[in-house]
């Protein structure tokens, strides 16, 4: 009976980690699709060769790779029971993506100050695209928030441990996947005008 229950609990780890990948890999679909669309829309005449990522961008790309790290930080915590800096981490990763959506939204106060809109007559292709890219993935990092709230509640009461840890191991990798997406959205746009010509 025993065994039993415990292949019964391998196999729901394991169908909820392919659930969380195929989920991945629809959502790097989706932004693949939109990279694919930004490449082709860059040979229209209108398409802005000029335009300069705002620094808050920049900035926040820092804050999320730092919140990868306390996150790994804290599953190495959690693995070796500290379950205190396990905490502490944990809350710095959940206020690193808060500071990071700040960021994103400065970053468009910058864009719409250098006098480029989302729409209307003072938008353009380019800057209409990366209020997409961006509006889209910061809206996955809201849900990663949420995640990451849930997980730092289920860690203050007692939930994880090395034995015990498919909660933290499945936010954990949807976090880090957000912030993949995010660096690589940042270096596509940072470089994407060189790759084009």
């Amino acid at each position: 009976m025993e065994y039993t229950s415990q292949s019964e609990e391998v196999k729901l780890k394991r169908s909820k980690k392919m659930m969380l990948w195929f989920g991945i890999i629809s959502l790097s679909m989706m932004f693949a699709g939109l990279t694919s669309a930004y490449i082709v829309s860059s040979e229209r005449r209108d398409w802005l060769s000029d335009f300069q990522l705002p620094q808050a961008f920049y900035l926040s790309t820092g804050i999320i790779i730092l919140s990868s790290i306390s996150l790994y930080v804290a599953k190495w915590a959690i693995f070796q029971n500290k379950k205190q800096l396990g905490t502490l981490s944990l809350l710095a990763t959940l206020v690193l993506g808060i500071l990071f959506v700040v960021f994103q939204f400065r970053g468009f106060d910058e864009i719409i100050a250098s006098g480029y809109f989302f729409t209307g007559s003072e938008s353009t292709v380019t800057t209409s695209f990366i209020y997409a890219f961006v509006i889209t993935h910061v809206v996955h990092v809201l849900a990663g928030i949420l995640v990451l709230l849930v997980v730092v509640i289920q860690q203050l009461r007692g939930k994880y441990s090395k034995e015990q840890a498919l909660g933290f191991e499945l936010g954990a990798t949807f976090w880090h996947f957000v912030d993949i997406l995010w660096v690589y959205l940042f270096l596509f746009f940072l470089f994407a005008d060189d790759l084009i010509k």
